[in-house]
């Protein structure tokens, strides 16, 4: 959407240093301010989707131990725990 809007010139050198300052154009920078103000109404108004399954999303971390070798991880982990009381 393009929105005219009409600024006192002071506040419009201090956007364009704003923006030089941060490396865009000064639209882009009117844009990131609105944005950050406005962000949360924006949100608000959007309807939430669903993220897609995470089923896979750790399978680059190879398969997830077995029962057995998490019970025989506890038993070594707190195998002595409460002994020195």
């Amino acid at each position: 959407m393009h929105l005219n809007i009409e600024i006192p010139d002071a506040l419009a050198a201090v956007v364009k240093a704003q923006a030089k300052e941060q490396g865009v154009s000064p639209d882009r920078f009117v844009s990131r301010v609105l944005e950050s103000i406005l962000g949360d109404a924006v949100l608000s108004t959007t309807p939430l989707t669903p993220y897609e399954s995470g089923y896979g999303m750790l399978a680059k971390y190879g398969p997830a131990p077995s029962a057995e070798e998490m019970d025989e991880n506890r038993r070594a982990m707190f195998g002595g725990f409460g002994e020195s009381f």
